[in-house]
């Protein structure tokens, strides 16, 4: 019955009448979008932290879009109680014409209620890897690292993912409850070096680099055993020996921050080469060498013309 009533209201509009009402409505979002200006720049002077700053924005935003909605529907139809028959009525379009976009937005209120990943975050969605910078109603945006840079380097490619891709696939997220990552280093040494050394030298430079940040990522372990059915992990460096066909190879494993994975390795390695120079020659890094055990037997035939 409102439905009939509405459509009725609408055929009823006469030009100059709806003239005037878009002009009404024109001039009140004009003012709405002036007010969110002015409030967001308020926002930036006032505001330090970047993540507050952020979601203030994006609040302000989305309350100045609700207020035009609503100032549409009372503008148009006069009635305020239309307001909920008139988002049935765009909601039904909407999820048969825009199915993408629709599915969109809800993967965006799918982010934010379940927590999926938030602005700042580094994640990797649709195998494209990188940090989250913006959230919008449709897509997210992210400044991709890797390709064709190394390491987890930024390669200055801006990449927008849609909100949709939360319901399509994997979502890895490399910093939400734990944010921390285990990461190793292998260090190749030489046949005949004094192995116990090696992994002295190599413990105590672990120890000297890593020790600390462990016991700071061992906290936020215990929360991640309180909130989910996970075993307590050993975060503390851990170095282990593997015999191959060319050298000792030590591996160290250790937690580090998921932006400083490259930084931390360029540490462990120039104090691991410092500290093995300092052993006057009793342990050495290796390299790839072949050896050559046996020479083949050579037979060499010579033939020359017969004399006469």
């Amino acid at each position: 019955m409102k439905t009939e009533q509405l459509f009725k209201e609408i055929e009823n509009w006469s030009p100059s009448e709806l003239t005037v009402q878009m002009a009404q409505f024109i001039a009140w979002a004009v003012l709405i979008f002036f007010l969110t200006w002015l409030i967001q720049k308020g926002i930036n002077r006032t505001v330090t932290d970047n993540s507050m700053r952020y979601r203030a924005r994006k609040a302000t935003r989305l309350v100045a879009y609700a207020l035009i909605l609503i100032i549409a529907v009372v503008t148009f139809t006069g009635k305020l109680h239309y307001f909920t028959l008139t988002i049935g009525l765009i909601s039904a379009g909407l999820a048969f014409a825009l199915q993408e976009v629709v599915l969109s937005i809800a993967g965006w209120i799918a982010i934010y209620s379940s927590r999926i990943y938030k602005p700042g975050d580094r994640v990797e969605i649709n195998d494209v890897k990188g940090d989250v910078i913006d959230i919008s109603l449709t897509k997210t945006t992210l400044m991709e690292i890797g390709k064709w840079v190394k390491s987890d380097n930024y390669n200055g490619r801006i990449v927008k993912v849609n909100n949709s891709a939360v319901f399509k696939g994997t979502i890895s997220n490399y910093s939400t409850d734990f944010p921390f990552l285990w990461d190793e280093v292998e260090i190749p040494v030489r046949y005949g070096s004094d192995m116990q050394l090696a992994q002295q030298i190599i413990t105590e430079i672990s120890n000297k680099l890593l020790l600390e940040y462990a016991e700071f990522a061992k906290e936020h372990w215990k929360i991640m055993v309180k909130n989910y059915r996970i075993e307590n992990a050993n975060v503390k460096p851990t170095v282990t020996v593997r015999l191959t066909d060319n050298w000792i190879e030590f591996t160290l494993r250790y937690v580090v921050d998921y932006k400083q994975r490259r930084l931390t390795k360029d540490n462990i390695y120039r104090e691991i080469q410092k500290g093995f120079e300092q052993s006057e020659g009793k342990v050495a890094l290796a390299s790839s060498t072949f050896e050559i055990t046996q020479f083949p037997e050579i037979k060499v035939n010579f033939t020359g013309k017969d004399k006469p």
